[in-house]
């Protein structure tokens, strides 16, 4: 059963504050017990103060940043240089200034078609996985947030890949912008052993008490129970000011 917990930050900079908290306690703890630490990041505007607190200190000296590999949940099909990419706004927030092994960042493939990339990116999965000594797909961390219509990654709602049970990546299209994007599905999201939602802003009161008070919407943020996993929901109080918590 799905261990849930929800952490109301006071604002934004709380949040990030929190998220990077986690972020740092989580990688020490799986160095320490499996000498690694694998993290799935996502895009947007929301984690992109937690990203830039980690190439600060105290993050940037006590993370063990030789032993971690970054991947992501989902991609637009655009040049790493475009400002709608979501590797290349992280590379510039945080990852070009941390020593981290070029080797141990993982972007998505966009420079071929989105069909060859979703492939690609699955072959990626599958060896580094392989590689640990295991078949199933169960990242350390994966950070989550949520679209206003309570997509994930780029699982956006009534689209045939939220039903996708056997591929760990495929390509959509869907969005804003309405480009092709790569996306991780559900079968590899969910068996995190953890996963933390960051949601921020008050534009995103009405679709987090959506989430939580109405379960027959079948959102697709609503379909996130990691396997035996820990879900935390790491909101601010203008993001939680509709639940009832």
């Amino acid at each position: 059963m799905t261990k849930r917990e929800i952490i109301i930050e006071r604002d934004a900079v709380r949040l990030a504050m929190k998220g990077a908290q986690i972020f740092s306690q989580t990688a020490k703890e799986s160095v320490d017990k499996y000498g690694r630490f694998a993290v799935a990041l996502s895009g947007g505007s929301t984690p992109r103060p937690m990203h830039r607190l980690l190439s600060e200190e105290p993050y940037a000296s006590e993370i063990p940043w030789g032993s971690i590999h970054i991947f992501w949940t989902d991609e637009r099909v655009v040049p790493f240089e475009d400002p709608e990419s979501n590797f290349g706004v992280a590379q510039r927030d945080f990852l070009d200034k941390l020593a981290i092994p070029s080797a141990q960042v993982h972007p998505m493939p966009v420079w071929i078609t989105p069909e060859r990339g979703a492939a690609l990116y699955q072959e990626e999965l599958e060896g580094f996985f392989q590689r640990l000594g295991s078949d199933d797909p169960a990242f350390d961390l994966i950070f989550l947030g949520i679209g206003k219509d309570g997509h994930i990654a780029s699982l956006f709602p009534a689209q045939e890949a939220l039903d996708e049970r056997k591929r760990w990546v495929v390509a959509v299209k869907g969005g804003i912008p309405y480009v092709s994007r790569l996306t991780m599905t559900y079968s590899i999201i969910n068996h995190a052993i953890q996963i933390v939602f960051l949601v921020s802003g008050r534009q995103k009161a009405e679709i987090l008490e959506s989430i939580f008070e109405k379960r027959q919407l079948r959102l697709p943020a609503q379909k996130i129970q990691p396997l035996g996993g820990k879900l935390t929901w790491l909101v601010d109080q203008d993001a939680a000011s509709l639940l009832v918590v």
